[in-house]
């Protein structure tokens, strides 16, 4: 069953958000759909207020995290580039950049697991991918049952209900690959700056039942874990728990299954 602290109204201030649920917090965890502009002002926002001395970003690796500055921070086409951020394959950066400007002065950490990385779980599996502590982070544990098959039903209707099946408990596997390279930099950055530690990252991994604060609550536990989860008026709450759910506005995308026609 689904809980969360409360609902609030996507025009709600952000200063009253971070000022209550996000109190005491160590990290925290920031989600999105990954193309709702919407979002990512929230999250810009909720980062100003937070003033973190770290952020954890899915959508860099680290090498590509170890070249932000604050000058460049000071420069959006500049930071664009160094970060190679429009050849990567996610939105347009100009959707981000304000999360980068609304932190100038925080450590800037990559948690992406590169696409090469991804494709070798099928033949090595997550535990040698992640490579060391990958027992720590819980990846040589087999999900319980029902869990694999709701991950492996998500993923399925994620790719349109046309993904083969017996592809699905691979990309269950690199769902939770990215999940635990997540927590992995989360630690890192709460370890090196402390907290609070905000990661940036869609829904899926920012949910509490199963996503990586689950990871990270494994090798930290204790931490103060507060997880954000953002919605659509026309799809409603995002699947998961979460402490707090955010709904605003639609996005238009299109048909996303045209592509698998």
């Amino acid at each position: 069953m689904r809980h969360f602290i409360f609902a609030i109204a996507i025009s709600a201030p952000a200063a009253s958000v971070a000022g209550g649920v996000f109190d005491g917090a160590e990290v925290v965890f920031l989600g999105e759909q990954h193309d709702n502009a919407t979002h990512h002002q929230v999250q810009a926002e909720i980062v100003a207020e937070l003033n973190p001395p770290a952020l954890v970003f899915e959508m860099l690796t680290p090498e590509q995290a170890a070249r932000v500055t604050p000058a460049l921070i000071s420069d959006e086409a500049a930071l664009e580039a160094a970060l190679g951020w429009n050849a990567s394959g996610w939105p347009d950066f100009a959707m981000y950049y304000p999360i980068f400007a609304a932190a100038p002065e925080a450590r800037v950490f990559g948690a992406a697991v590169p696409r090469d990385a991804a494709g070798r779980v099928r033949d090595e599996g997550i535990v040698a991918v992640f490579g060391p502590g990958a027992r720590d982070y819980g990846l040589t544990d087999a999900l319980e049952p029902g869990q694999q098959a709701a991950q492996e039903q998500l993923q399925f209707e994620a790719h349109c209900n046309a993904m083969p099946e017996e592809m699905l408990p691979m990309m269950v596997d690199i769902q939770r690959l990215r999940d635990a390279r997540l927590a992995q930099e989360a630690a890192r950055a709460f370890a090196d700056e402390g907290g609070p530690v905000v990661v940036i990252t869609g829904n899926g991994h920012a949910r509490k039942d199963w996503g990586a604060p689950v990871y990270l609550d494994r090798v930290l536990p204790g931490l103060r874990i507060v997880s954000l989860g953002q919605g659509e008026e026309a799809y409603g709450d995002p699947a998961g728990e979460f402490d707090l759910v955010k709904v605003g506005p639609d996005t238009d995308r299109g048909d996303p299954c045209e592509a698998f026609r």
